[in-house]
């Protein structure tokens, strides 16, 4: 299950330099991100406030893409100041051209390969990397979810030992993600060793007691943005926090279990494999942190809007002056 909503209308994408309507991007069948998946993909919300749109913790967003590029041995196509420039044009496209409403949220997909080459498993030099940027509109969870859980299934996680890398390469998520749809459930948590690591897209939460607990970070898991959030909401609503090893048995016995992605935010799941989580009902501490993560986002937007509003005084102070 997604919450990214159809492409109804042709978008407006980035494709190495030049904005041209999806329709009509097209790479090469010897782009090394088709042929080998070799490449790092990113995923970040947009949310719209008055002055225009908070790109949602995007700093940590282009620290991980940076991370990501880094230990695949692909140079950063832009700073941070470059990517924030190129998706704020590839908004403004959209918003002009394909439909793309001002006050609709909105996720951007950011994906970079190392680039066209005679196909060969080593890395090529002298090559280009490509760069695609694409602005969709985002759906989030909606009430019902939120108030009556989601339900998962769980599965063996047979991935590669590089989970830390936001890789293209996601066969075995897709395959996850197959998994959790096939059996009418919306998202799949695995086990490797019978030790927790994460969904299919989504970093895995689990309470008991009233602590919250997560694995710790390691190349067995994505640190999702929405880790280093929440760990900080936790703080902010007096909710006692610990990364540690989880045994798949705690996970089965947890008074709530909740999942989180840039997507999905923060949801409580009730049910898994078939049985309640807890009570079988949302929990105080999904209740607690939901309410956190509107407050972060809605304190983004606030400094976003005084930036914005700073600039365009000190731009109307240069005009006069």
């Amino acid at each position: 299950m997604t919450a990214v909503s159809d492409v109804s209308l042709d978008p407006i994408v980035y494709l190495n330099g030049e904005l041209v309507p999806l329709s009509e991007a097209h790479v090469p069948v010897l782009d090394r991100g088709f042929i080998f998946g070799d490449g790092i993909y990113e995923v970040a919300p947009l949310y719209p406030h008055a002055s225009g749109r908070t790109a949602f913790r995007f700093r940590h967003h282009l620290a991980r893409l940076a991370r990501s590029l880094d230990k695949i041995g692909i140079v950063n196509p832009f700073d941070d100041a470059g990517w924030r420039e190129l998706i704020e044009r590839v908004v403004a496209a959209n918003e002009a051209d394909a439909g793309l409403r001002a006050d609709q949220d909105a996720i951007a997909y950011v994906q970079i390969t190392r680039g066209v080459a005679k196909r060969g498993h080593a890395f090529p030099a002298g090559i280009q990397p490509t760069v695609f940027v694409m602005v969709t509109p985002l759906n989030l969870p909606d009430a019902a979810q939120r108030a009556q859980g989601v339900r998962c299934v769980t599965a063996e996680d047979r991935r590669w030992l590089n989970c830390d890398i936001k890789s293209v390469s996601l066969l075995g998520n897709v395959l996850m993600a197959q998994y959790a749809a096939e059996n009418d459930s919306f998202e799949t948590i695995q086990f490797r060793d019978g030790m927790l690591t994460e969904g299919s897209s989504s970093n895995i939460w689990m309470v008991k007691n009233g602590v919250l607990y997560a694995p710790p970070r390691s190349h067995k898991i994505l640190e999702g943005i929405r880790y280093g959030l929440i760990e900080e909401l936790t703080s902010e609503c007096g909710i006692r926090f610990e990364a540690r090893e989880i045994a798949e048995a705690e996970l089965r016995a947890a008074d709530e279990i909740l999942v989180s992605s840039a997507t999905k935010e923060v949801l409580p799941v009730t049910q898994l494999d078939g049985r309640p989580v807890g009570n079988g009902k949302p929990g105080a501490v999904f209740a607690a942190l939901y309410a956190a993560y509107q407050r972060a986002k809605a304190k983004e937007a606030q400094q976003a809007q005084q930036a914005q509003q700073g600039v365009e005084s000190e731009s109307r102070e240069r005009v006069i002056a």
